[in-house]
């Protein structure tokens, strides 16, 4: 049998990782976000990818005391000894609401742009909104519940795009959309910071089908945040109290 891999593997005397020594090619010479990314794309990227692909790991870290967060430290509150555990209920308790927006915008824009010839994007959006409208979907990454004039990520990562070159059409037809929406909807509503996440992963080349993972990937960071704190300052069982004390049990 033959398993063949280009990933990694080690011996007794080293690590391989991507063909190179884990220990001395890599380490102390290679930052995190980059070999994400290459492990991924297969291929190193360049400056500026690093640079965006980076900051979209920092918009999608865990920001605010949101239901994941929660779930992650009540879950450390009732077993204090399971620190994956922890992890693992903020995680998955995601969904599609917190962690699924970056996967589901890059596979709604990728569609439309795999079968555009990319002369207008505003037409295109346009006609996307309208056919989103009359189906009753909601446009992935349209839309936030906190920021409801404007998501401070977004015109950041549309310029950081723009600086490295790396501004390709998936982000030209998320900005689009923003633009020509309230001519549909008749109101005004905000591009969110994980659906412009979604674009610049899907305009450097990552696999759609993979786009969840590097919210997943960047929400764990957060998570391990809230979890030192939770040692260092617990509040999980006021949290449960609270909830516990407020509950309306019915047979």
């Amino acid at each position: 049998m033959n398993f063949p891999t280009g990933i990694g593997t080690s011996d007794a005397d080293s690590i391989s990782l991507l063909g190179h020594d884990l220990a001395h090619d890599l380490m102390g010479k290679v930052g995190f976000g980059e070999l994400a990314f290459w492990l991924v794309a297969g291929r190193r990227p360049t400056p500026g990818e690093t640079r965006v692909f980076e900051a979209v790991l920092v918009a999608l870290a865990d920001h605010g005391f949101t239901p994941t967060a929660i779930a992650a430290r009540l879950t450390l509150l009732s077993a204090p000894e399971s620190v994956q555990g922890a992890l693992a209920a903020g995680l998955l308790g995601g969904g599609s609401r917190f962690l699924g927006v970056t996967e589901d915008a890059g596979r709604f824009l990728h569609e439309l742009v795999e079968f555009s010839d990319g002369d207008d994007w505003d037409a295109v959006a346009l006609e996307a909104v309208r056919e989103a409208r009359a189906e009753k979907r909601l446009i992935p990454g349209l839309g936030h519940p906190v920021h409801k004039e404007e998501d401070p990520r977004t015109p950041v990562l549309f310029a950081l795009a723009r600086e490295e070159g790396v501004f390709g059409p998936h982000l030209a037809l998320f900005e689009a959309i923003g633009r020509v929406h309230p001519e549909v909807l008749g109101r005004r509503l905000p591009l969110n910071g994980a659906g412009v996440c979604g674009a610049a992963l899907a305009d450097l080349g990552l696999p759609v089908d993979l786009l969840r993972g590097f919210a997943l990937l960047a929400r764990a960071a957060g998570l391990l945040g809230h979890l030192a704190e939770e040692r260092r300052r617990p509040i999980g069982m006021d949290v449960y109290l609270a909830v516990d004390r407020n509950a309306t049990y019915e047979p």
